[in-house]
């Protein structure tokens, strides 16, 4: 099969299904009986995709395949088209994308059974599909773009998609708003690329980019990064993510895990050979984004609600993502970016299930004429002993808690310790000192990671039940639909690391994924500024340490969390003081952000500056137009006078006038 016939079927069938779950309330009287029919059509249209971009990966013969399909826009120099892209890295990122997106798809089918927006839900989500497929196999950055703001669209709907709740409106406002900063900023660095090159093909820009000037060069990425801090919720425009937990549970786990949060990553992997030519800002990246995650693991420490631990964990391993950038370490980035996918939508999902039951609990004491005003099924101080109740979601997220937390042989541990080691590298035989600092940095949020990761699930999971309700209204495992999905994600959280798996090839030591995505054009390439390679013993102590730092740090927070539980937290409040007070009320950047950009700009300059003009100009002119046709029809309504003589008249002069006008003429 062609190519170009695969990667269109891959584009537009999850668009075909967006369009006939959107249209399902015309031709479907009783929607809710239809459900297994949109369900199934929404996933399929993802899962087929997935077969499709699996066979291109099987027969892919190395070099860029790009499908140029129409021309969209054409004036001068600018020559855009609906070109797209089959590379190494838009392969990677297609089967992530279609594959975890379509497991999530499926794990939908049951988890949103019985609501009233089912069809409008996958609908959405197919769309959402559509968005990030653009993205990622887009040949030029005006396409790549369309994708970029279209993913932005789609989690806006998403993330409000219950939007009857004003709390759930206000979350997607939010996302939506911020991600406007980043987004300008990406579109100020392709006019400024297309000002110096005259295009903005990858081509292009991977062949002539980097023969810019330093200082385009240096403003160029910069702009870009800050594009990417937007979608991918790194520091400071991260805020938007944690509130984006208000949306459906598996919406938390396409864009925590497969699609939106990796936007900007892959924007800054995508043009790794340009990015690589401006030292200044990987710098900026690689701090940025280790600040950013041992930022977000400590707030993670201090939530309680079981999506919110999880929502903070994506911004701190969103983090790791920008640590590897910034050390020229792309093709590790990406290979963070899928083990991630497999792990956090694993958790997502399983939090999911753990609402579902929480929530059963919650109805069925209701019912029973208990106070629930202060239960809340996201609650984790509400939880425990959930394993007897729920034995194969408990299990999932166990798994996924041990591949985040980094123990060896599990997904994370490969890719978060190829990070690690990518920066200590890069201090080590580079002698960039802010490396140092990044792989210090890293080393902390590992351990910090595993610590919150094991508290949320002893809490959730483990000890005794701390609701109450009737022997036959107790939380229960959910249906298959939603379990499949999490046990072939958790199996995905053990064994899909060993992609990262050093082996040996034709005589030289190699590692699978920097192999494939390292030494292709177009694909991330990894080429350090140093001679010489760390050595084997050094890099196995590098590896036994941060193996240490995760069993360890796992066993700890087991022991107590088992032992003491909630009085554990207590006890870290009291002795941490301030410490954890900040970390609860997470750095207090909600707080920066309302008095200062809100209150101070919008409130409080914005409108003493621009309100006279804003009155007088604007709202006068508008208020001007209206009444002047106001007038002009009250005048022209005095000749509507219902008296058959008048109109009579009116012709007779109006044909006199025409003579005459004509008789002038002549």
């Amino acid at each position: 099969m062609e190519p170009d016939l695969l990667i269109r079927l891959i584009l537009l069938l999850p668009l075909a299904g967006a369009v006939l779950n959107g249209v399902a309330p015309l031709f479907l009287t009783q929607l809710r009986t239809h459900e297994t029919l949109i369900g199934t059509i929404g996933t399929a249209v993802v899962a087929v995709p997935f077969l499709l971009a699996l066979y291109l990966f099987v027969t892919f013969g190395g070099d860029p395949v790009v499908a140029d399909f129409y021309i969209w826009m054409a004036a001068g120099e600018l020559d855009l088209s609906f070109a797209y892209r089959v590379d190494e890295l838009s392969l990677i990122m297609t089967l992530v994308v279609t594959g975890v997106g379509g497991v999530i798809h499926l794990y939908s089918i049951g988890y949103m059974h019985g609501d009233e927006g089912y069809w409008r839900y996958f609908a959405y989500l197919n769309l959402f599909i559509f968005a990030m497929l653009n993205l990622v196999l887009a040949n030029n950055l005006p396409v790549l773009f369309l994708g970029w703001e279209g993913v932005g669209l789609c989690s806006y709907l998403l993330i409000g998609f219950w939007y009857t709740d004003l709390d759930n409106s206000t979350a997607a406002n939010k996302a939506f708003i911020v991600n406007r900063i980043g987004d300008f900023a990406f579109l100020v660095a392709m006019f400024l690329l297309f000002q110096e090159l005259g295009a903005l093909s990858f081509d292009v820009l991977l062949e002539q980019g980097p023969e810019l000037s330093t200082q385009t060069l240096n403003w160029a990425v910069l702009l870009l990064f800050i594009g990417a801090t937007g979608k991918s919720a790194q520091i400071p425009l991260f805020v938007w993510l944690p509130d984006a937990m208000a949306g459906p549970t598996p919406v938390s786990a396409l864009i925590h895990a497969a699609t939106m949060v990796t936007s900007g990553l892959y924007l800054l992997a995508r043009l790794s050979v340009v990015v690589l030519e401006a030292p200044i800002v990987m710098a900026i990246i690689a701090v940025t984004g280790a600040v950013t995650a041992i930022m977000a693991a400590t707030i993670a420490i201090a939530q309680t609600d079981i999506k919110r631990v999880l929502a903070y964990s994506t911004v701190s391993q969103l983090g790791y993502m920008f640590m590897a950038a910034g050390v020229g370490a792309f093709f590790v980035a990406i290979f963070h970016v899928v083990t991630h996918a497999f792990f956090k939508a694993c958790l997502f999902l399983s939090s999911g299930s753990v609402i579902h039951g929480m929530e059963e609990v919650e109805h069925s004491m209701e019912h029973e004429g208990h106070d629930v005003s202060n239960f809340d099924p996201q609650d984790m101080r509400t939880m425990g002993g959930l394993k007897e109740y729920m034995p194969s979601t408990s299990a999932t997220y166990l798994l996924a808690t041990l591949a985040i937390s980094g123990i060896p042989l599990t997904a994370g541990f490969f890719s978060k310790d190829e990070i690690l080691f990518k920066a200590f590298e890069f201090g080590y035989l580079g002698g960039h000192g802010y490396a140092w600092a990044v792989w210090g940095v890293g080393i902390v949020t590992a351990l910090l990671t595993a610590f919150y990761m094991v508290r949320s699930y002893v809490l959730t999971f483990e000890g005794d039940p701390r609701w109450t309700a009737p022997d036959r209204h107790q939380p229960h495992e959910s249906p298959s639909s939603m379990t499949i999905p999490l046990w072939t994600l958790g199996t995905l959280s053990m064994i899909g690391g060993f992609i990262g798996l050093p082996a040996v090839i034709e005589g030289g030591d190699w590692n699978w994924i920097h192999h494939y995505l390292g030494h292709k054009y177009g694909g991330p390439v990894y080429e350090a500024s140093f001679p010489g390679h760390v050595s084997l013993a050094l890099e196995w102590g590098l590896i036994g340490l941060s193996s240490v730092i995760a069993i360890g740090t796992v066993y700890y927070a087991w022991t107590v969390y088992t032992t003491r539980g909630l009085e554990y937290d207590a006890m870290l409040e009291t002795r941490l003081g301030g410490l954890y007070a900040t970390w609860k009320d997470k750095y207090y950047w909600d707080e920066f952000y309302s008095n200062v950009v809100v209150e101070t700009v919008t409130d409080g300059v914005g409108r003493k500056a621009f309100a006279a003009f804003d009155t007088h100009i604007v709202d006068g002119a508008v208020n001007g137009v209206a009444r002047v046709a106001q007038k002009a029809s009250g005048a022209l309504r005095l000749t509507q006078t219902g008296i058959v003589q008048n109109y009579a008249l009116s012709l007779v002069l109006g044909v006199v006038l025409v003579i005459g006008i004509m008789l002038l003429g002549i």
